[in-house]
């Protein structure tokens, strides 16, 4: 790839002239074949949330969250505060089948300036995690940051000891950038922070394989995924 250089003879990196700063996201509903992404509200959402988290065996999924784990009442003033947030904006995963909200996610850090966002607070109830939902959730706030709102970049940071959030962001596309070193302290804990993106150039491929991999043919009778979205990712 050839060097740009300016006027002393500096390398720079490519020019922009049609930028502008994008938009925010707004509180609206993603729809998608599985799921949609609903605003959080708090009254609404709150019961359907409390129940899926009680099919949890134990409190390990909030290990690597920033919040929780919540009894009732402290989960309902969660909800209320992350409701009136707009960064983070959480949104509820909807179960289509069942009509239920069985998870949460949220986009933050959200720079329209230089258009860049992060996917945080995913946090998936038992009902959730490694379904097609699941997958579907995250695919719909991709589709929304980069070919509604315009977003060049899209990230997702975690623990660098959370490693089944680690193997969530490469198998969704992620690409691993490096290590953040005592970037945070939460939870009376230190937290060195692994950082990974996606890019708006790679967004195309990595949108038609979201789309090879959500489509009915990709799913046998009983549910059962024909093709890995790693395998589609591959071939896109």
């Amino acid at each position: 790839m050839s060097v740009r250089l300016n006027e002393f003879q500096q390398p720079v990196g490519e020019p922009l002239p049609e930028w502008t700063p994008r938009p925010l996201p707004e509180r609206m509903a993603l729809a998608g074949r599985f799921c949609v992404l609903e605003p959080l509200e708090s009254v609404r959402h709150y019961e359907d949330l409390l129940a899926a988290w009680r099919g949890a065996e134990d409190d390990r999924d909030w290990t690597y969250l920033p919040a929780g784990p919540f009894n009732a009442e402290e989960f309902r003033d969660y909800l209320a505060r992350a409701e009136a947030s707009r960064d983070p904006l959480h949104f509820a995963v909807i179960d289509r089948q069942s009509g239920r909200a069985v998870g949460t996610l949220a986009l933050m850090r959200i720079e329209p300036a230089h258009g860049v966002m992060e996917v945080g607070y995913v946090t998936f109830s038992p009902a959730l995690k490694r379904t097609p939902l699941s997958t579907e959730s995250h695919f719909l706030l991709m589709r929304y940051a980069f070919d509604r709102l315009g977003y060049r970049r899209y990230e997702w940071k975690c623990d660098s000891l959370n490693a089944p959030s680690r193997r969530a962001a490469e198998r969704l596309g992620f690409r691993y950038e490096g290590l953040f070193r005592q970037a945070i302290v939460y939870k009376g804990r230190s937290r060195d922070t692994a950082w990974f993106s996606i890019i708006d150039k790679e967004w195309p491929a990595l949108r038609e394989a979201f789309e090879r991999w959500l489509d009915v043919s990709n799913f046998d009778a009983a549910g059962v995924q024909r093709h890995s979205l790693a395998d589609l990712r591959q071939r896109a």
